[in-house]
């Protein structure tokens, strides 16, 4: 678990660049935090690390945005206008859990009992104009991707 301060909506994009940099798939990540946090922010910092370069929006009203990369899939969830956990079932959330995905999901709480376990959350806190990100794994893996992380943050 480390945390790290950032300013800015540029720099946690570069956050979640990095992050990606380091998140293998299969790999769930919980992205954690109050309205206006940055989960989104940080999420499209990520899908920018995978290659992605079209718009990354809130899927708010959708529960669920898929991106299609090369050689991977990126499912990125918000789950806060989820009324009934139960609902992911319908959307299949089962059946996006292959080999070569990544499950970004904001609002992880809303899904709880069906919410697959998370490799890594990232709990995001105002802070004045800035932002603490915690980070903490859930698996051996979530493990090596912050020690991952951990190193490349301190290169740059």
């Amino acid at each position: 678990m480390f945390e790290i301060e950032v300013e800015g909506e540029a720099r946690q994009e570069h956050i979640g660049m990095r992050l990606a940099l380091n998140c293998p798939p299969p790999c769930i990540v919980y992205l954690e935090g109050d309205l206006g946090a940055g989960k989104t922010t940080l999420a499209r910092g990520f899908l920018r690390g995978l290659g992605y370069r079209g718009r990354v929006k809130s899927p708010t009203y959708t529960l669920l945005e898929p991106y299609g990369l090369e050689g991977l899939s990126c499912y990125h969830f918000d789950l806060y206008r989820l009324t009934d956990p139960e609902e992911l079932e319908y959307l299949g959330i089962e059946d996006l859990m292959t080999s070569d995905a990544i499950l970004l999901i904001e609002w992880p709480e809303h899904g709880a009992g069906v919410v697959p376990a998370a490799d890594i959350k990232v709990r995001i806190s105002h802070r004045g104009r800035g932002r603490d990100l915690l980070f903490s794994a859930g698996s051996e893996q979530g493990d090596k991707i912050l020690q991952g992380l951990r190193k490349t943050l301190e290169k740059v």
